[in-house]
């Protein structure tokens, strides 16, 4: 068992019905609800040699607009999550749900996650509703995240932007090009607005390689920098060497080196992004990565498959 998995979600039958009944059979476009059991879990992990893997909630997450199933919601993804890491020691941890954009349900339900069920992180969807996650209503959140210096996963939704507010809808899965570009958004809005710079206890994992932050990073800091009058400090350049970042998804043969040029080889993390990436392609892009050793070494992968994921949650 080579790899430690921080990008691995599940779908409880009662999850799944919450989605269908909220209207998201095909969420954020895609053909279907995948499959997911327990027992397929834990098969998948041996199959692809997955030491242990850390739990979330995909998109679209548990807020369907009304804050008080949201809550509820919340509560029962993170107890199953937890009963799943107690019934099966070693394999699973998991990453709370919270019900953003309620923040008072939040605030409370990370207490319960970490006091009680004895969550790993949470996760946050790129943006709750349109609320991206530079912004000040989050604060208490974050000041609650970084006092205990939790690992926050982030997880790419369909975007709520303005200016796609009035673009034609293209026929292509939001995973396909508007997660990337929704992840690369709320990260610069969280790196411009200061919440790392506030907070430095939070250790914040980015998926899919860092989305497209590496090839923009410049762009922000000379455009975006000096819109926020911190053109003298290269905020997103300095804010990519800090953060983390899983390999989820096709880091290969494009994003991987993109991103070597601007993060810390230290924090790279593996991540399959299963079941929503079906186990032959989980399995395939695993053996690329595992021979991708000219861009981090034998070590340096070796290390993000699994030693850099150790030291994180140690």
């Amino acid at each position: 068992m080579t790899k430690i998995d921080v990008h691995h979600h599940f779908l409880p039958d009662f999850y799944r019905q919450a989605l269908i009944d909220n209207g998201h059979s095909r969420p954020d476009g895609i053909w279907g609800i995948p499959g997911w059991d327990e027992t397929s879990a834990l098969r998948m992990l041996d199959e692809a040699g997955i030491a242990k893997a850390y739990l979330s909630i995909s998109s679209p997450g548990v807020h369907f607009g009304d804050a008080a199933a949201a809550r509820v919601l919340a509560r029962r993804v993170n107890q199953e999550a937890a009963r799943l890491a107690r019934a099966h020691p070693g394999r699973f941890g998991f990453f709370a749900s919270t019900p953003l954009p309620d923040i008072d349900g939040a605030l409370a339900e990370i207490a319960y996650a970490f006091d009680e069920l004895g969550a790993d992180g949470v996760v946050f969807e790129t943006n709750f509703d349109g609320l991206y996650l530079g912004n000040e209503q989050l604060e208490p959140v974050y000041t609650e995240l970084g006092r205990r210096n939790a690992v926050l996963f982030l997880h790419p939704t369909s975007p709520a932007a303005p200016c796609t507010g009035h673009a034609p809808a293209l026929p292509y899965p939001r995973p396909m090009l508007e997660f990337l570009f929704d992840t690369t958004r709320t990260v610069t809005d969280m790196v411009l607005s200061g919440v790392l710079e506030r907070h430095p206890g939070l250790r914040v994992i980015v998926p899919h390689a860092g989305a497209v932050l590496p090839a923009v990073a410049s762009r922000v800091d000379v455009i975006g920098a000096r819109t926020a009058g911190k053109e003298h400090r290269q905020p997103m350049r300095n804010a990519l060497r800090t953060l983390h970042f899983d390999l989820a998804g096709m880091p290969l043969p494009e994003m991987l080196p993109a991103l070597l040029n601007v993060a810390d080889p230290a924090r790279l993390h593996y991540g399959s992004d299963w079941p929503f990436t079906p186990l032959p392609e989980v399995l395939a892009w695993a053996k690329r990565l595992e021979a991708a050793t000219t861009a981090l070494g034998e070590d340096g992968m070796a290390k993000a498959l699994r030693t850099n994921t150790e030291a994180l949650f140690s």
